[in-house]
């Protein structure tokens, strides 16, 4: 009866990757490194590093990220952030915190969400993540499993 039908648009349009999550740091997981690539990741453990993602980056409630500077295209916050943040959108979560100043060209908040620090906005915002890395066809065969 309250059936809604799905546009064309909708069913046949696949999702860019770096809107889609496709690596989670979960919530057991304590990592000190550098993290670069393409693609979203998720974090619901604790980070401390430096982060530079083409995609979208994701701290999950449960997160802890410390970096000096997190770049990303995108940047979600519903855990706890201490450093900067370069991102073309922010959004802070209610659950979200975050201790440093952000350059951002889009930002959204949530009421009872935490922000200590300076927000710059501006009309672009330069990531410097330098080119995507592309993938050979004898990486692609390495990364397969077979049985």
């Amino acid at each position: 009866m309250f059936k809604r039908t799905p546009s064309t648009s909708e069913t046949t349009a696949p999702i860019p990757a770096v809107e889609r999550i496709t690596s989670v740091l979960g919530s057991g997981v304590i990592w000190h490194g550098d993290l670069d690539g393409s693609g979203g990741i998720r974090i619901e453990g604790a980070f401390e590093g430096k982060i530079t993602l083409r995609g979208t980056l994701v701290i999950g409630e449960t997160g802890r990220v410390t970096c000096e500077n997190i770049r990303a295209n995108m940047v979600i916050v519903a855990g706890a952030v201490r450093g900067n943040i370069t991102t073309q959108k922010l959004e802070i979560r209610a659950t979200g915190r975050v201790w440093g100043d952000v350059v951002t060209t889009a930002f959204v908040t949530e009421e009872g969400s935490f922000l200590r620090g300076q927000i710059r906005m501006e009309e672009s915002v330069d990531l410097e993540l330098g080119p995507a890395p592309e993938s050979t066809p004898a990486e692609e065969t390495d990364a397969t499993i077979s049985s």
